[in-house]
């Protein structure tokens, strides 16, 4: 007899219907999976078997063969280990199949018969909805990730015994309660606030204009002088993830199987903060699955880059295309993978190697040459750093500073200005397809950032004296449309065009 039962692989982020077709004939025993299927999904007849002797099912010697269609496209994974016990068992007429062609069913199975949970399933889950699959069996440890699709009937089941008797009839189960997605319940994950950053008054502003306008930062400083302390921050004075941005960043997650299955769904942006020795599949995405990297685990979120000039040259140059377009697309040979990977990239450097050039400590002196801390800084490229909205000195604290009572800015307070400024730029940019300033194309500046003749002298004057290429001056006029939505002005003035190029024109060298 032939059982067919539906299931679902991914492609990426994107979900496609894969049929599990079983049959089961008297013959020289054998269990055959075909149809193009990876070591983990050969190896699942071999589970299937305990799993369904351990359920108290029998599996008496048979010829059965597997057929995984389209037959021409790759399956991989351990998730069709719960649909073809489901098949046999339905071939062998052990369990009726009535009610299985309603249901697309993804599991991984243990010996024992239980179901574990796997990678990838809110994708899956939408992209079998959008085709117009409308229920589902899943493990129980999947649940929560389940509960914020909307449309779909869930039911989670621990065991493959307990999946037979509900499609059986004999077991009632009910279907995944949905969840409302709120952020504000997800609080302040991070541990860190700005209140506890004494000084740095200029850093704290650069960093509250490039979250305004999601724009590029780094930060240059001797070290010890709060750098990576200011870049922890970052994250707390973002605003919340809309629920369209959440999914989009559990979905990534998910794949990745990094996703916290009590959780179910990422509620706060995503700060990844690779080391520097960190290879370029693992930054970018790649390798034999195409698994996603590190700017797109970043996705609206921020990537962070400790000690920036340390980290691989030719690894660093692969983030200016994802700067640039938002996406990342991981080419293979027999594949192609699109991931979306819109951060906010944040960096840090010493100005020198041994960091202490420019210390206020009088007791740490730079041994550097002038050539070493040319050779330092020249590790980042020209263009790379043409795709920096913000670079920010960071200097020493005076001990007075760190020590004193005074009560600095909290996070929430500035997150509060961030908050509307944002606003504001979905408001402009409802039709437009983009969120942030930072997104914006010459067509747009060419509509928001519309200068006058004072504004436009000044620019000019920065342009002469610091030897901006085009695209730097694009950065400086979205940085000041920024600024100028943080002070709640319509029209771009002279004063943030100049807060703007200060930002800009600072030089990595003496």
């Amino acid at each position: 007899m032939i059982a067919t039962v539906k299931s679902y692989a991914l492609d990426g982020l994107k979900g496609y219907p894969v049929d599990i077709e079983v049959d089961t004939q008297k013959g020289i025993a054998s269990f055959d999976i075909v149809g193009l299927p990876s070591g983990a999904v050969r190896e699942s007849r071999n589970r299937v078997r305990s799993a369904v002797r351990n359920s108290f099912f029998d599996f008496t010697a048979r010829r059965t063969t597997v057929n995984m269609a389209p037959a021409d496209v790759k399956k991989e994974g351990s998730a069709f280990d719960f649909p073809i016990a489901i098949g046999f068992l339905v071939s062998t007429e052990q369990v009726s199949g009535d009610k299985t062609g309603e249901f697309v069913m993804l599991g991984e199975l243990s010996l024992d018969g239980s179901l574990r949970r796997i990678n990838g399933v809110l994708p899956i889950l939408i992209s079998a909805l959008q085709a117009g699959y409308k229920k589902f069996i899943i493990p129980a440890e999947n649940a929560a990730e389940a509960a914020y699709v909307h449309g779909a009937e869930v039911y989670a089941v621990k065991n493959l015994s307990d999946a037979a008797a509900f499609l059986g009839g004999m077991l009632s189960v009910d279907p995944v309660e949905h969840k409302i997605y709120s952020a504000s319940a997800a609080g302040n994950r991070y541990g860190a606030d700005l209140r506890y950053v004494k000084g740095q008054a200029v850093a704290k502003r650069a960093l509250e204009i490039a979250v305004a306008g999601g724009h590029n930062l780094i930060m240059c400083g001797a070290a010890g002088a709060g750098k990576t302390m200011l870049a922890k921050c970052i994250p707390t004075i973002m605003p919340d993830m809309t629920f369209e941005e959440a999914i989009e960043t559990t979905k990534i997650h998910s794949v990745a199987g990094i996703l916290d299955p009590a959780e179910g769904m990422i509620k706060t942006r995503p700060f990844r903060t690779p080391h520097h020795t960190a290879s370029l599949f693992s930054l970018i995405g790649g390798g034999s699955k195409s698994t996603a990297g590190e700017v797109s685990l970043a996705h609206n979120g921020v990537l962070f880059l400790d000690e920036m000039p340390e980290y691989n040259k030719r690894t660093l140059e692969t983030l200016r295309q994802p700067l640039e377009d938002g996406v990342v697309t991981v080419t293979r040979v027999a594949r192609s993978v699109e991931y979306p990977a819109r951060f906010m990239l944040v960096a840090s450097m010493n100005p020198c190697p041994c960091g202490n050039y420019g210390s206020s400590d009088p007791n740490k002196h730079c041994s550097c040459t002038y050539n070493e801390r040319k050779r330092y800084i020249g590790r980042i490229s020209g263009p790379l750093l043409d795709r920096i909205d913000l670079f920010v000195s960071v200097d020493g604290v005076e001990y007075d500073e760190l020590r004193g009572a005074g009560e600095e800015e909290s996070s929430a307070d500035v997150r509060k200005r961030v908050t509307r400024a944002r606003a504001v730029q979905r408001t402009r940019f409802a039709s437009d397809g983009i969120h942030t300033n930072a997104e914006m194309n010459n067509a747009h500046m060419e509509k928001y950032c519309r200068l006058d003749p004072g504004s436009e002298r000044l620019l000019r004057a920065a342009y002469s004296k610091f030897g901006l290429s085009a695209r730097g001056v694009s950065r400086i006029l979205k940085v000041a449309r920024t600024i100028a939505d943080l002070s709640g002005r319509e029209n771009i003035a002279a004063a943030d065009i100049a807060e703007a190029i200060q930002y800009k024109a600072k030089e990595f060298s003496e």
